[in-house]
């Protein structure tokens, strides 16, 4: 994953120089000239350096080349012409590495794997919606638990008892300086990035198109990547709840469109930013709780897919906070949290009410966003 993270940023380093269209971060400064980038969406857009390897960008009448690999075999090589993109990043061998072609039939890319892992159990906490996935040994069954802030999913017993994110709901009521929490807030390890608009607006997006899309990314059916990406394209087509609007955004200038058609003027899109990352421990919640705007946001939740994926939602019943927290080795933290004050239409069975005791419609939910969520509140 982390090598197709690569590929896709490469991608979208070529695309966005052959063309004149605005990179994400011109396209923030012109429709949001005020607000402040969140520090989740920098690291997406800008993922982990490339390591010590040199990069030179050549542009020319026959497109853009960029090599990332000294001149080495095994660097990795991405080619925009008349023809379309092409990365490799392969390590000398034929038919090894990554290879990615984007053309007049969309993208390709090979891993040169394709193997399943054998019993693997993955645990996302935090790191694209909370998603947890496992799998057995090779033949048998992938399962993939529902992310927990989508409200018409009931919990699975395995949810319940597994998933870091029953932890981050608690009570309106509780959120009151003194008051002590046992959270967990993970380090977003999956660098999916951004793809430039036209080329998301390129690569379908539907579950009637899953095997197309496992073959373009080079994804085995039934490996826990091929399900969760599933998964991820299952709960982007359910209905919304009522009074809810939802949208997934395949890019980071259509969740911006999205936003704002829903919001107006943008007054802040902010992210939980955790001062380093710790174990799971006691937090107590320190002076200073602020309301950030009215009732009406949007709340976009990262999912995990082959590239950055956002599950946007607006309501008018929502009431957002900043929550300063320190933990108990000392460690500081800005927590974003969401209330929502009318729950009736939510699942009896969702994580939330199981955790609290409560009923669905009676007292205001909240929950801790996980650090690569954003809310967007308005002006």
């Amino acid at each position: 994953m982390k090598i197709l993270s690569l590929v896709l940023a490469l991608l979208a380093l070529a695309v966005v120089a052959s063309h004149t269209v605005p990179s994400p971060e011109q396209y923030w400064n012109n429709k949001l000239p005020n607000t402040p980038m969140p520090k989740v969406v920098q690291e997406i857009l800008h993922p982990e350096p490339l390591g010590e390897k040199s990069t030179s960008v050549n542009v020319g009448g026959g497109g853009v080349n960029l090599n990332t690999g000294k001149g080495k075999p095994g660097g990795t090589v991405v080619n925009v012409g008349k023809g379309g993109v092409n990365v490799n990043t392969g390590k000398g061998k034929e038919g090894g590495g990554t290879h990615v072609n984007v053309g007049g039939k969309g993208v390709g890319v090979n891993t040169g794997k394709g193997k399943p892992a054998d019993g693997t159990h993955v645990n996302v906490g935090g790191k694209g919606g909370g998603v947890s996935v496992s799998t057995g040994h090779k033949g048998k069954p992938v399962n993939v638990n529902v992310s927990p802030f989508l409200y018409n999913y009931a919990a699975t017993e395995n949810q319940i008892h597994d998933d870091p994110n029953v932890a981050l709901f608690f009570l309106e009521k509780d959120m009151h300086p003194g008051e002590t929490m046992t959270l967990h807030f993970t380090e977003t390890t999956e660098k999916s990035t951004f793809l430039p608009y036209q080329i998301s607006q390129s690569i379908p997006f539907s579950s009637n198109k899953l095997p197309e899309i496992l073959t373009k990314f080079s994804v085995k059916p039934g490996t826990e990547k091929a399900e969760t990406m599933k998964n991820t394209i299952k709960e982007c087509e359910e209905p919304s709840i009522r009074g809810e609007d939802k949208y997934c955004a395949t890019s980071l200038k259509s969740m911006i469109d999205f936003s704002t058609s829903k919001l107006g003027k943008i007054d802040k899109a902010v992210s939980t930013e955790v001062e380093k990352q710790t174990p799971k421990q006691k937090y107590t919640v320190a002076a200073g709780v602020a309301r950030m705007g009215g009732e009406k946001t949007v709340v976009c939740h990262k999912q995990n897919y082959a590239y950055a994926v956002f599950y946007c939602h607006k309501s008018e019943t929502t009431r957002a906070y900043m929550v300063p927290l320190k933990g108990a080795d000392g460690t500081k933290a800005k927590a974003v949290a969401v209330c929502h004050t009318d729950t009736s239409a939510w699942n009896p069975k969702h994580l939330a009410f199981q955790v609290l005791k409560v009923e669905p419609g009676t007292v205001p939910i909240c929950h801790f966003l996980p650090q690569d969520h954003i809310v967007w509140v308005p002006k």
